[in-house]
């Protein structure tokens, strides 16, 4: 048998997509999209890194007991193409953030949009996990 060069490009293409896709979670995996929750909080800590950028924030709960949570954004690219930068929020920011929680009940979910400091509404999944895609 003869390996064809001219079909080794689209091979190696093809590879590298499937790879990828194959590589990114869907939300439902993790968290649970049917439900939305709206948290409320101070940033804590931020970590702009790849695959996704994650927040921290202090939520209280409804007997007034801080919690720290971790919020799971789309990544710095397409958190760039929605409008947001490295300082779009910053430690000590007050924020609100609608998210789909964590299955399992740990203190971690998935954010959909983010109101930040200066009352701007941003939206924080990426095409991949339903959302917008720019």
């Amino acid at each position: 048998m003869q390996f064809d060069l001219r079909n080794s490009g689209v091979w190696a293409c093809l590879f590298v997509i499937t790879v990828t896709a194959a590589a990114h979670h869907a939300i439902s995996v993790e968290f649970d999209p049917a439900r939305r929750v709206t948290f409320e909080g101070v940033v804590t800590k931020i970590e702009w890194t790849n695959p996704h950028i994650y927040f921290y924030a202090d939520i209280k709960d409804q007997d007034g007991r801080a919690a720290n949570w971790a919020f799971e954004a789309a990544g710095p690219n397409q958190l760039a193409r929605l409008g947001w930068s490295r300082n779009t929020v910053k430690i000590g920011d007050r924020v609100v953030v609608v998210a789909c929680p964590a299955r399992g009940g740990a203190r971690v979910a998935s954010a959909r949009s983010v109101v930040v400091a200066d009352g701007q509404k941003l939206f924080a999944g990426s095409p991949f996990d339903g959302g917008p895609k720019p």
